[in-house]
């Protein structure tokens, strides 16, 4: 049967798409589809793709390059000439255009994980490196991130991030200078001096790799729902995943800056995964070396004597390879790295104006041949003395062979939801490796749901929230309401239902598209209840997979996908709804973070006693 949904417990759609619903709540299997496996159904091939590319142009005195066409860039593939289809210069908003972009608040007991702010096509993001940087530079990167906050003009939106054992938002997209400004001084963007970890060289080298990666792959979620590019200024003192014996191919590849894949999907782990995610966000990085302009070892208080002709060997040596790694990631996603000076808050404002000021080019390449090899791309601008920032290259990924791979998956994870619902459990206890106590950190779709996390704009939602008057209290020997699960020594205890209305952006669902002309894909819902220390104490999950015509299809984008559920709360205690939306098809995911205090209470009603 097709043109249909299948959903979990408490699961309403829009009325206009409801056609037909079976649990598949949590703690329940849901049924086997008796038609053939999406595995065995055949795919479109794709013939034609096009290759888009951000361009940032400077002058010989640093700035951008205005008023270009299309007929002044020659772009070459692999040394064979493309036709350029299309390209579009961005500028920063003016303040009229600022006015016309303010959205609107939302209604009462609405939030959402997107935060609209007027942009300039382009958005600052600011990441305070406080694993690989030392405490002194710390504190100078601060001093001149104030400075700067403190010029910055209105209507640039700015996000700041904190890297030490774990990557953390410290304020999300603003266009307010006072609110940016806000958060650089206050506590919040203080680094956490707690090791992630205890343990060997490697172990230490390696969770450090994994803490950067998961934490670079968590930004590149949240920034996904954003359009347009976004400058990444790193501010740090070395790039940890180029020591060690780390010897892959995917280590060396990234040395020739060829990590960054023009993929649907980012990879699970190493580097590559790191890069795949910022290339698939629009994300250009600027790494600055936060330590400045340094002195030589031979001029230290600390060197006692004569310096020997060599004092300086081991300075120049590591200084080299770690400005070598810094001018690698910025090459490889069309960024720039800055090291050797101190004028940090002048280097912010270059990289906010030149950043803002870019182009956009599309061409439709001339090799549709389709076999991962890496393409080599340059661009050249018939003007003398001009700078060019872009991505050099991108990997020839088949995308027929993907869509197969994403077919095979999706019914894993359909039956991976079904088996394991969210339920409240202990939080994962640390690892023994090597007789060291490690806390590795979490990826996908768990690491987005714990309390706290930085919330991921993947697939875009809102959630309006309904308390109930009622309070309620179960009596010892009475169960609890369908579909909640309470923990043991919550259930005596007075709670409030509170109606949770998930409202999907079906254009950020990922539907796989065969030749029968039905797309295939799956969701899932989940809205869990945490304590202020993090203890996720209820939780419900709702599964909906589709098997959609066009028809169908096109009204479920035009209308959304809307998903109810109903959840207890305890009355008492301080608690936080983390509510989430897992894209079953490609593994991408939204999720926002409320205050059950944020939710407006109606008429409070008596306790009501259940026996």
């Amino acid at each position: 049967m097709h043109s249909m949904f299948r959903c979990g417990a408490r699961c309403a759609f829009a009325a206009a798409l409801w056609v037909t619903c079976s649990v598949a709540s949590a703690g329940q299997a849901a049924p086997q589809p008796q038609e053939p496996t999406l595995e065995q159904r055949p795919t479109f091939s794709i013939t034609t793709r096009e290759v888009l590319l951000d361009l940032v142009v400077t002058d010989g005195s640093r700035h951008p390059l205005t008023g270009l066409k299309a007929s002044d860039f020659t772009v070459t593939e692999e040394g064979q000439p493309q036709s350029i289809a299309h390209l579009e210069e961005h500028h920063p908003m003016n303040e009229a255009a600022l006015a016309r972009a303010q959205m609107p608040p939302l209604p009462p007991n609405t939030f959402t994980n997107y935060t609209p702010v007027p942009n300039s096509n382009a958005y600052t993001v600011i990441l305070l490196d406080a694993m690989d940087t030392p405490m002194s530079a710390q504190m100078y990167v601060r001093e001149q991130l104030i400075g700067f906050l403190k010029r910055v003009q209105p209507g640039t939106p700015i996000a700041i991030f904190q890297l030490d054992s774990e990557m953390r938002l410290i304020q999300g997209f603003s266009s307010d200078p006072k609110v940016l400004l806000a958060a650089a001084e206050s506590k919040r963007d203080m680094p956490s001096l707690q090791k992630p970890f205890y343990g060997s060289h490697f172990l230490n080298q390696m969770v450090r790799n994994q803490v950067l990666g998961q934490g670079m792959q968590a930004m590149s979620k949240y920034l996904a729902g954003f359009p347009g590019r976004k400058n990444l200024i790193w501010f740090t003192a070395r790039l940890p995943f180029w020591y060690g014996a780390d010897n892959s191919d995917s280590a060396i590849e990234y040395r020739e800056g060829h990590t960054f894949r023009d993929d649907f999907t980012v990879l699970e782990d190493g580097v590559a995964g790191l890069t795949d995610a910022l290339t698939l966000s629009r994300v250009a990085v600027y790494p600055i070396d936060s330590r400045g302009l340094q002195n030589l070892p031979q001029f230290q208080a600390s060197q006692r004597g004569v310096p020997g002709p060599n004092a300086n060997a081991g300075f120049y040596t590591a200084q080299a390879f770690q400005h070598m790694d810094l001018d690698a990631i910025g090459d490889a996603t069309g960024g720039k790295a800055y090291y050797n000076t101190n004028g940090l808050k002048d280097i912010l404002g270059e990289i906010v104006d030149n950043g803002s000021n870019y182009y956009t080019l599309a061409y439709a390449t001339t090799n549709q041949t389709w076999k991962g090899q890496f393409r080599r791309i340059k661009i050249t601008v018939n003007r003398p003395g001009v700078k060019l920032q872009y991505r050099p290259g991108y990997y020839a990924v088949d995308r027929t062979q993907q869509e197969e791979r994403q077919l095979a998956a999706l019914q894993k994870r359909i039956a991976n939801a079904a088996q394991n619902p969210y339920r409240p459990v202990n939080n994962a206890g640390a690892q023994q490796q090597d007789g060291a106590v490690v806390h590795p950190p979490k990826g996908g779709f768990d690491a987005a749901m714990e309390l706290g996390a930085i919330p991921p704009t993947e697939i875009i939602f809102t959630a309006s929230l309904a308390m109930d008057d009622k309070v309620m209290k179960l009596g010892k020997k009475t169960p609890l309401p369908k579909d909640n699960y309470l923990l043991p020594d919550y259930k005596d205890k007075p709670f409030r239902n509170y109606t949770v209305k998930i409202d999907t952006d079906a254009h950020s669902l990922h539907m796989t598209k065969t030749t029968d002309g039905i797309r295939h894909g799956a969701a899932q819902f989940v809205t869990a209840v945490y304590t202020a220390d993090g203890r996720m104490i209820n939780a419900l999950q709702t599964t909906a997979t589709f098997d959609l015509k066009d028809a169908t299809y096109q009204k479920l984008l035009r209308d959304g996908l809307i998903v109810m559920q109903q959840v207890a709360v305890p009355v008492k205690g301080n608690y936080f709804l983390r509510i989430g939306v897992h894209d079953l098809g490609d593994d991408r995911v939204g999720a926002l973070e409320i205050a059950v205090d944020e939710v407006k209470p109606g008429n409070a009603g008596q306790v009501a006693q259940l026996h």
